[in-house]
């Protein structure tokens, strides 16, 4: 397993040039690549002018989405209070490497995590004996699953996140059902010859799509930086893993202390399936706040934050 790093500033960034940006000069950004079941994962890895050895987060996207989706900003504000952050892309997605593109693997992305734990641990001017686990939506659900195997992890913030596919997959219907194991099955099939069968990842509640909610589209498509290539398509097969990948069966598992943050208007992630495995964490922080699934990153943002920093300073 190798952990590289380049050895200048990566100048890439979004066009994001918000007020709620840090200055540059409180930390400094790196590319990093690590392996991953022999396949190149991508990130950056941003450190904090102070204090000398911080506290590393671990930080990915969530479904079908890239690293340079908004969490730039996430990653950018925690390390301008002190902590070292590794923000890199799944295989599949991104810089990463991995075909086909856009392959949403719950199995594949959780090793991608546990992979990247292992990296963040081996870094340089960090302290790996002190790292949390940050995700968002789908990535909340890596995190809550990696950090039920793994007891050296320090501490979870997970935003919305998705803990029960099999929950969410009844609440859509049985239409819908039938449909996304066909198109998963037809994409298994079609692949073996003609490539992969895609289907949109988000798109508005009249259509077919992994995530069809109201407002999920177009939250999405307004985290999508100007220029990025990303396509709002996944191969079918990716529906098929859903129901079987339930973080929330392993959440009383987890030994650290854990922040979970539920939306009152999220129709993405049921705040129901936030509240049980709230109920199963030993040491848990749970929040309600009112917002949709897309709040905690626009309206809701900076009070979210600063749940998030306060938990982090109380248990580190």
């Amino acid at each position: 397993m190798s952990h590289t790093r380049s050895l200048v500033d990566d100048a890439e960034d979004t066009d994001d040039v918000s007020p709620r940006r840090p200055s540059r000069e409180s930390f400094s950004k790196v590319r990093v690549r690590f392996d991953s079941d022999g396949e190149e994962c991508v990130g950056w890895l941003y450190r904090p002018d102070r204090p000398e050895n911080p506290p590393v987060v671990v930080m990915a996207p969530g479904f079908g989405a890239e690293r340079t989706f908004g969490y730039p900003l996430v990653a950018e504000r925690l390390a301008e209070h002190g902590y070292a952050v590794l923000l890199f892309d799944y295989r599949h997605f991104g810089d990463s490497e991995g075909e086909p593109r856009n392959l949403v693997s719950p199995s594949r992305q959780v090793a991608d995590w546990r992979e990247a734990v292992a990296a963040a641990r081996d870094f340089d001017d960090v302290d790996g004996s002190t790292v949390v686990l940050w995700g968002y939506s789908f990535a909340g659900g890596h995190a809550l699953s990696v950090a039920a195997e793994d007891p050296r992890i320090s501490a979870v913030v997970a935003i919305a996140p998705f803990v029960d596919g099999r929950a969410a997959l009844k609440s859509n219907g049985i239409k819908y059902s039938l449909k996304a194991v066909a198109l998963g099955l037809r994409d298994k099939l079609q692949s073996l010859v003609l490539g992969p069968y895609t289907v949109p990842i988000v798109g508005d509640p009249d259509e077919f799509a992994v995530i069809n909610e109201p407002g999920a589209k177009a939250g999405v498509f307004d985290l999508v930086p100007t220029g990025s290539d990303w396509d709002n398509e996944c191969p079918a097969r990716s529906l098929l893993a859903l129901p079987g990948y339930r973080p929330a069966t392993t959440a009383e598992d987890i030994r650290c202390p854990t922040l979970l943050v539920g939306g009152t208007d999220d129709d993405v992630v049921s705040l129901s399936t936030i509240e049980s495995v709230a109920d199963s964490v030993p040491d848990v922080t749970y929040l309600r706040l009112q917002s949709d699934h897309f709040g905690y990153i626009d309206d809701q943002f900076e009070e979210c934050l600063s749940h998030q920093l306060a938990f982090l300073d109380a248990n580190l």
